[in-house]
């Protein structure tokens, strides 16, 4: 297994930087979503750590409820805010679940800093979430009528490996509905 790119994630995503999109429009919201994909390498870790399942309807509930309650104070509809965080939990499962998978075949995780889940994880995510509601909005007052194609010329922009850019893809597929 190549360690590089997932390692190169887990760093970008914990240290705040990512790649930027030529398209202004979509770059910060691109942008914190990546961060946000980045964290879920270090969520399957503490999940393969303490066999712990990548399904966690509970927190996912917990997680949408939220966003709707917060989505009027950043101008956003109810509903259209809980369809993206969705995409962006469902996104967060699959690189979750093909992280697992790659370290069954291994026989092993790799031997990389862990992060307390309660600690430093959510918070984290807490925090990604007020921003990326406050750039949801932010895009949705300027999004042009050529989104989906604009979306897919910024996501061939972005760097990464295979599985955070099909997260990627995962994460926007309504952003532009």
């Amino acid at each position: 297994m190549r360690l590089a790119p997932f390692i190169l994630a887990c760093a970008l995503g914990l240290s705040g930087c990512s790649a930027t999109s030529d398209d202004p429009a979509f770059s910060p919201l691109l942008d914190l979503i990546e961060r946000r994909l980045a964290v879920a390498d270090v969520v399957a870790l503490h999940k393969w750590d303490n066999a712990q399942p990548v399904q966690a309807t509970e927190r996912e509930q917990a997680i949408i409820a939220a966003v709707r309650n917060a989505a009027p104070g950043h101008g956003l509809d109810p509903a259209r805010a809980a369809a993206f965080f969705h995409d962006q939990i469902e996104a967060n499962k699959l690189v979750q679940y093909a992280r697992l998978s790659q370290w069954q075949l291994a026989g092993a995780a790799p031997a990389l800093p862990r992060h307390d889940l309660q600690r430093i994880i959510r918070p984290r995510l807490d925090d990604l979430q007020t921003d990326l509601l406050h750039q949801l909005a932010s895009f949705d007052q300027t999004r042009s009528r050529q989104c989906a194609r604009k979306l897919a010329l910024a996501l061939a922009q972005r760097q990464g490996d295979a599985l955070h850019r099909a997260g990627m893809i995962r994460a926007t597929g309504q952003l532009c509905d």
